[in-house]
């Protein structure tokens, strides 16, 4: 991931002015779930912002860290730069900062052991810095993109090797496995999270793709904000929905939706063999008309049309 620290007497107006999310609501120690709308209504990326603690900031300053997409650094970087006209410092510390995702119902026992901060009584979205396996300045955000639960740990790249060590060792009794960004995309996707360059991008909005909870029009101006407003008080024609499949073929992205007709009504953005349900499951943006769960749409692969019923996400509900 990409990680940007913003500290300044104005580097909250800067966020609320680029993200679609309201962070004036954040207290010392939440993190927040958010996206970077464009001028034209869709999204630059998302991300996650966290308040930090003003320590190291003189008065009157905020200090905040935004982490973004690892494959959007440079883009995300200079978006929020071109808007940065005011008392903002910002410092990109991605090179330096290693992130680890522990995750599963067994991460918070596995961690306890490594550190004295209380992780059982950590709320979700919410994170503390302290010492783990003996390292300082580790952050240990109550977050994660699997809903498993767990933990993400925010590590110097100079640390990044001993608290990874020092995690799977505390974690060998429990079974602890390394897992890649596959099998992180089959969890988030089982709960019907989004990712950026699949389900949403520069060309999708929020409200289509259901994150209307983290657009917050009305806390006052930020970028597409007045057409946010405008898809609420009109509709929109597009909806990203979630669909399972009985069929042994895994959707993939790209792939056509149509209706029983037989006529195109949207795109598939994810799919995947859910390896929770057996079975494969998806999202894709259809025609809103078709976006009330239960209707039957087929999934175009080639010549065959393998039939699909629109659901209600997460697929997963363990």
């Amino acid at each position: 991931m990409g990680e940007f620290i913003l500290r300044g007497k104005d580097a909250l107006a800067l966020i609320q002015k680029v993200t679609s999310n309201d962070a004036s609501k954040l207290e010392i120690g939440d993190a927040q779930y958010s996206c970077l709308p464009n001028k034209e209504g869709g999204i630059v990326d998302d991300l996650l912002v966290y308040r930090l603690a003003e320590d190291q900031c003189a008065e009157g300053e905020q200090a905040f860290m935004l982490v973004v997409n690892a494959s959007n650094i440079q883009k995300d970087w200079d978006w929020i730069a071109a808007h940065n006209d005011g008392d903002t410092k910002m410092i990109n510390i991605s090179d330096r900062t290693g992130l680890l995702a522990v995750q599963g119902p067994k991460a918070t026992e596995v961690l306890q052991s490594l550190t004295s901060t209380d992780l059982a009584g950590m709320k979700y979205y919410t994170f503390e810095k302290g010492t783990l396996a003996g390292i300082d300045n580790v952050i240990l955000s109550a977050t994660g993109y699997t809903g498993s639960g767990g933990f993400e740990l925010y590590v110097d790249n100079e640390n990044i090797e001993a608290v990874w060590n020092a995690v799977f060792e505390a974690g060998k009794s429990a079974g602890i496995k390394a897992v890649g960004l596959g099998a992180r995309d089959t969890l988030r996707l089982e709960m019907g999270f989004c990712l950026y360059g699949n389900d949403i991008n520069d060309t999708t909005s929020p409200i289509e793709a259901g994150l209307g909870w983290i657009t917050k029009t009305k806390k006052g101006d930020f970028n597409s904000c007045e057409i946010f407003k405008q898809q609420r008080a009109e509709g929109i024609s597009k909806k990203l929905v979630g669909f399972t499949m009985d069929s042994r073929r895994v959707p993939r992205h790209g792939y056509v939706i149509e209706d029983t007709e037989g006529n195109v009504i949207g795109e598939v953005t994810s799919g995947t063999q859910s390896p929770s349900l057996g079975h494969p499951v998806g999202m894709g943006y259809v025609a809103k008309a078709f976006a009330t769960v239960g209707t039957t749409i087929h999934i175009a692969v080639g010549s065959k049309k393998l039939p699909a019923i629109v659901a209600k996400a997460p697929f997963y509900k363990g």
